[in-house]
């Protein structure tokens, strides 16, 4: 090159810059660890000072990297060994950017980028903590993201180059190919890695012996954050599996599903036991517990989807040496924090008494309900591998186990909610807690009779399941509405209740209405399967499908196999309908496509299958009631959330106005 001369853009340096950010992140995390402990033990201001500016650089650097391996994928740069085997030139630009984290390499990435975000953001909006207490949270925080930095360097490095790039690669798995997926493991890991904050909270708590309502209200906001984007991330996984698999399902308990429920359960848990440390100063053991406990599930779900033990749809690894690897993390961080919280449990002493008939008492049955419906998921997930090790049996635990098992549990804590929510802090009069309740419970029984009078069938699981959502829907609204207080003007001050009641309320009437939904779809769906000529119809219930056409397309990167089938209800055309069975020849992978005439009260769901010997074609059309009814459930549990936590009483920063002077660090 002559002297002077400009080298030419090399995309390729930009992946090479992200590598060496990842390394200096490594490097910034171990400071970020070690010095802010130090000076918290020592009470060296300029050294718990250092994790701020820490937190930030961890967090840049990690940025940098990700992004770097985002261009990567954008650009279609085979020279990355994890971009030939998860990415294609013909790709939709949608599923190159989703494919930065739809494997195993780059999801991890993913992890530790959010892991840096967290820590950041405590950074950021933390300043009202003890400075003592912020250090060690920051560094516990680092602590997390040093194990998962190493783990991604040694194990699981996503800038490997290829000698000899290919012209092209092996794209991405066609059922990740989907917008539900490409936003799903995003939410998932913003409620998995959310979780690691409260049990970095409850780490620097244990290492201070010290938990007040201070702490209560500083560690919700954290559980409160988590718990919405695990509530959204598996509600996304579940609309998947029930558009994209094509058996009409939108729940299977697979291992990777179970892996994201358990956290979400415990948490539940625990954002309602930090509401006892808040107001009451009581359950203090128990809540630390289920914050080393929740994150500690997110670290098996993590073991789970990347060690092999267990095969899914959705696993992203099958390598043994990397769940030892992730084994050995969670060893470390719960076994740690498990001796530690042993040590500090003589200094949780609770504070606040109460009665056996109280709020805390609810919220307590709330927990064990919780924890114990974990419980059940976790060995119904983890049997069929404990058999096979310790007994030499090979099992197989499904839906029936689960079904039996699980579902008692959320019946009664159903039953519970409204009545727990109606009961004052400390004492109550149960007669007079329940008084407001009884025209709740006869309207939510006449839903129920109802629901059993006018059902085809005689099965109790469907009116039983309405009385239950109606029940709790009903119940949530009477309780904000009973917040009001008496006389004049209580539509004036509904307006003016603080937006966690309104929070609360929009959660589990959610709840209620996810409920109502899974009992109906469960209950009262039917199927139909034939062989159809083009001309040919089938009717399932007061349905009919005929099928009009079939014809072969050409997708951007998979030939579609595309139905088009007219549905009449009663004789009276109502939709069109066109289903597809795509090939993904890259892949050599087929998918279905499942096309659903969306309704309130019920879907109506068809699948093509194979062309058959005769010239039919395979149809599967099914009836879905109150599917729908399932994802309106969830994103009101999501939105009452969201509510909670807009609410200024809960935000870190509120705490900041109640203490006159920091916390005692001893």
């Amino acid at each position: 090159m002559a002297w002077g001369a400009v080298a030419p853009y090399d995309g390729t340096m930009i992946t090479e810059l992200g590598h060496f950010a990842l390394i200096l992140a490594f490097a910034v995390a171990i400071i970020q660890t070690v010095v802010p402990l130090i000076g918290a033990q020592k009470r060296w201001p300029g050294w718990m000072a250092v994790a701020e500016p820490a937190a930030s650089a961890q967090f840049a650097l990690t940025a940098f990297a990700f992004g770097a391996l985002m261009w990567a994928f954008v650009t279609s740069d085979f020279s990355l060994r994890l971009v030939v085997l998860n990415s294609h030139s013909m790709k939709p630009m949608l599923y190159k950017i989703s494919g930065t984290w739809g494997n195993h390499e780059g999801s991890m990435l993913l992890w530790v980028l959010i892991v840096s975000l967290f820590g950041a953001m405590a950074a950021w909006f933390g300043g009202n903590l003890p400075q003592t207490l912020r250090a060690r949270v920051l560094a516990v925080q680092a602590a997390i993201g040093v194990a998962f930095f190493a783990f991604i360097i040694l194990t699981s490095n996503p800038f490997l180059r290829l000698a000899t790039p290919p012209f092209d690669g092996q794209d991405l798995n066609p059922l990740l190919q989907d917008p539900g997926l490409a936003f799903h493991p995003p939410f998932l890991y913003l409620g998995y890695v959310g979780l690691s904050m409260t049990f970095s909270f409850a780490v620097a708590a244990l290492i201070e012996g010290r938990v007040d309502a201070a702490w209560g209200r500083w560690v919700r906001p954290w559980t409160l954050a988590a718990w919405i984007f695990l509530t959204i991330g598996i509600a996304l996984g579940s609309w998947w599996a029930y558009y994209e698999l094509g058996w009409g399902g939108f729940w299977f308990w697979d291992p990777v599903e179970n892996a994201s429920f358990m956290p979400w359960l415990l948490a539940a848990a625990l954002l309602h036991s930090a509401i006892v440390v808040e107001k009451r100063e009581s359950l203090k053991s128990w809540t630390i517990l289920l914050a080393i406990l929740a994150f500690g599930f997110s670290l098996i779900g993590t073991f789970i989807v990347r060690s092999g033990l267990l095969t899914s749809v959705h696993a992203f690894a099958n390598d043994p040496e990397r769940g030892v690897f992730i084994l050995m993390i969670m060893a470390f961080f719960m076994g740690g924090a498990l001796i530690l919280f042993a040590l500090r449990a003589s200094a949780l002493e609770a504070k606040g008494v109460f009665s056996i008939v109280s709020r805390e008492s609810a919220l307590l049955v709330n927990n064990v309900l919780l924890a114990v419906s974990c419980f059940v998921v976790f060995i119904g997930t983890m049997w069929p591998l404990l058999a096979e090790m310790f007994f030499d049996r090979k099992l197989s635990v499904g839906p029936p186990f689960f079904d039996a098992a699980f579902t008692p549990f959320m019946v009664l804590l159903g039953l519970a909610l409204p009545i727990g929510s109606a009961m004052p802090w400390k004492r109550a009069n149960i007669g007079r807690a329940l008084r407001p309740l009884r025209y709740v419970f006869l309207l939510a029984v006449a839903v129920g009779c109802l629901a059993f009078v006018i059902q085809t069938g005689r099965s109790l699981l469907g009116p039983v399941g309405l009385f239950l959502g109606a029940w709790v829907v009903m119940g949530t609204i009477m309780d904000l509405w009973g917040r009001t207080g008496r006389g004049e003007g209580r539509l004036r001050r509904l307006t003016r209740l603080p937006r966690a009641d309104w929070g609360k309320m929009v959660a589990h009437a959610g709840l209620g209405v996810t409920m109502a939904g899974i009992a109906g779809l469960t209950a009262w769906s039917q199927d139909e399967i034939r062989a159809l000529p083009i001309g040919g119809s089938l009717d399932v219930g007061s349905y009919t499908v005929q099928l009009d056409n079939v014809e072969r397309l050409q997708g951007p990167n998979y030939v579609s196999t595309v139905g088009s089938l007219t549905l009449f209800q009663n004789g009276k055309e109502i939709s069109q309908l066109r289903p597809e069975k795509r090939f993904y020849p890259v892949a050599q992978m087929p998918t279905t496509e499942a096309a659903i005439d969306y309704n309130l009260a019920r879907d109506v769901y068809v699948v093509i299958g194979d062309e058959q010997d005769t010239g039919g074609w395979v149809i599967r059309a099914y009836i879905k009631p109150l599917t729908n009814w399932i994802w309106i459930g969830c994103a009101l549990m999501a939105l009452g959330g969201m509510l909670s936590l807009s609410d200024r009483r809960f935000r870190v920063a509120a705490g900041a106005a109640k203490r006159a002077t920091p916390v005692p660090a001893e």
